[in-house]
């Protein structure tokens, strides 16, 4: 297979392609770091480059060929610390390096896409539920989860499928910065194993640490009332 993968320099999209690259699968690893994508394309000869900034929309490169699967993995995190004082500029900023730059790369790329092949999202638990502190965040990833979800049906006709990711904790450079506690943290390695799996089996949606996602998902069913004053406390 021919494999596209943003975010590819640190984290799970640097194990994805390392993975990927080691069954044999070529890999096309994006980034907008020259020196960390020439460290990763020195690992191995099956991974290629592509330097670009997912910000710039209009930077956006041309594929020379068609491509088997399509993964938005890069990202980005940022807290609003004070909900009263709502920074806007902030808010903006995640919105748009987590769900439209995905938007602009559909637009370029997704016509690359061969049948029978797979576009995945790498979404996030914090999209099944509302945290605190995560406003810009979840917001991203909740809209990320429903347009995977849509784009399941509607690009069936056109015999692509699609993949949403909700990843728990994960030891990345972005979770490094935060400052409080992560239960059930996962390596990136380890969460890039369980997509790869996930993906092998054809599913449409991959959550781990499994009991992680599934207590996210029982609280999602609390009234909004009772879960306001539960998620409260963890201001």
């Amino acid at each position: 297979m021919k494999i596209m993968i943003t975010g590819a320099t640190s984290g799970i999209g640097y194990q994805l392609a390392i993975a990927y690259a080691n069954l044999g699968h070529q890999v096309i690893a994006c980034g907008r770091n020259p020196s960390k994508l020439k460290q990763l394309i020195s690992l191995n000869q099956n991974i290629t480059s592509l330097c670009f900034d997912l910000t710039q929309y209009q930077d956006y490169p041309d594929l020379d060929s068609q491509i088997d699967m399509l993964i938005f993995n890069a990202g980005d995190c940022e807290y609003i610390d004070d909900s009263l004082n709502f920074d806007a500029k902030m808010f903006e900023r995640v919105i748009n390096i987590n769900l439209i730059s995905v938007a602009h790369g559909l637009e370029k790329w997704l016509k690359k896409v061969n049948k029978k092949g797979r576009l995945v999202l790498i979404s996030s638990s914090a999209a099944l539920l509302p945290l605190p502190r995560a406003e810009a965040y979840g917001t991203s990833k909740a809209g990320l989860t429903y347009l995977g979800k849509t784009l399941s049906i509607s690009l069936k006709e056109h015999d692509i499928e699609v993949t949403t990711v909700h990843p728990g904790f994960v030891d990345t450079p972005l979770t490094q910065k935060n400052n409080f506690p992560m239960p059930m943290l996962v390596n990136s390695k380890q969460a890039a194993d369980k997509i790869i799996q996930g993906i092998a089996k054809g599913k449409a949606e991959i959550n781990f640490p499994f009991f992680f996602v599934f207590l996210m998902k029982c609280l999602s069913f609390l009234p909004l009332t009772l879960w306001q004053r539960l998620a409260a406390r963890m201001v």
